[in-house]
């Protein structure tokens, strides 16, 4: 199996943390790095809890990056509501030493780029270190494979407004540049498909049965976003978004969407929102692969195989469950 090199850029929270444990269980993946920015949490206690999901849950050797701290424009504003305090669940499990912490997420991101070719892009959070890294060296993108981004939102409200998904929400000009700029299309993993991916309690219940270890932390973080989806929502369980990013680059056959021109509204009332021109009006190039369907059981079976390896057999026979 040939592997695909890989940066994961991302803020976790909570659904991020889950995305990397399938990032990590996942063979086909080279994961190059991982590069964190402000989002759910602050970039730095975000690129801690990326540590703390490798250090217990791996034995690759992944170095976890700093990136951009602020939006390039307007005020951070976290989802800290939503992921807790410490971005798992307020579980405040015992923090990774500082020395594995590294800085300069921007710069790795220009470096993997500039020594390597076909490395491709998972972008689970804000786009801010990727606006970043383009105005600072655009010509490393032609090394770009593909750009993944869990972000967006179609002909579903949005999470953070009614119009606006959150991470293009958080840094509305960084998604935007990016939009305009990044030499390949960005593949769009919005709501319309990540809000069918529900991980519910009969799924939790169900894989405390499996390993114990795993199991216990992958309770432990979702239970207070569980009663975030609730309260918000009135949704029994919680919508894990950033896996289905991961798992579509892996499987495309996951999602299906169209191309389309779509850009980011930079302020206003519409802040955040994704203008998807699907009927063509505008006449410009497509930038985006905007998806609309997902096979959200074909996910969830995927998800739970790669995480918990040992009982595909015991997996494949709760399809009523999923």
């Amino acid at each position: 199996m040939q592997k695909r090199k890989v940066i994961i850029d991302c803020d976790p929270g909570i659904d991020d943390s889950l995305a990397l444990l399938l990032a990590i269980n996942s063979p086909e993946l080279e994961i190059l790095g991982i590069t964190t920015c402000s989002g759910n949490v602050p970039a730095k206690i975000g690129a801690e809890n990326a540590l703390y999901t490798l250090h217990r849950f791996s034995d690759k050797n992944i170095d976890v990056y700093v990136g951009e701290e602020n939006p390039i424009k307007r005020e951070l504003v976290t989802a800290q509501d939503t992921h807790g305090e410490d971005g798992v669940g307020e579980n405040f499990y015992e923090k990774v030493p500082n020395k594995f912490i590294k800085y300069g997420g921007v710069d790795f991101i220009i470096e993997t780029l500039k020594n390597n070719k076909n490395v491709s892009i998972i972008a689970l959070g804000p786009l801010t270190n990727i606006a970043k890294a383009l105005m600072k060296e655009k010509y490393v993108f032609k090394n770009l494979d593909e750009f993944i981004s869990m972000g967006g939102a179609f002909r579903i409200h949005g999470n953070c407004s009614p119009v606006a998904e959150f991470n293009y929400w958080v840094d509305p000009h960084a998604a935007e540049y990016v939009y305009k700029n990044l030499p390949k299309k960005i593949h769009m993993i919005g709501l319309d498909v990540t809000r069918k991916i529900v991980l519910t309690p009969n799924i939790i219940e169900f894989i405390n049965r499996l390993d114990k270890n795993l199991s216990e932390y992958i309770t432990q973080i979702t239970r207070f976003y569980i009663d975030f989806h609730w309260n918000q929502e009135g949704i029994i369980g919680c919508v894990i978004n950033d896996p289905l990013a991961v798992a579509y680059f892996i499987d495309r056959s996951l999602c299906d969407g169209f191309e389309s021109y779509t850009e980011i509204v930079e302020s206003g009332i519409a802040m955040g929102q994704s203008i998807v021109d699907s009927f063509d009006f505008y006449k410009r190039n497509h930038n985006s692969v905007v998806l609309t369907e997902v096979d959200e059981k074909k996910f969830m079976s995927m998800f739970l195989k790669r995480l918990f390896p040992k009982h595909i057999d015991k997996i494949d026979l709760i399809g009523g469950l999923i």
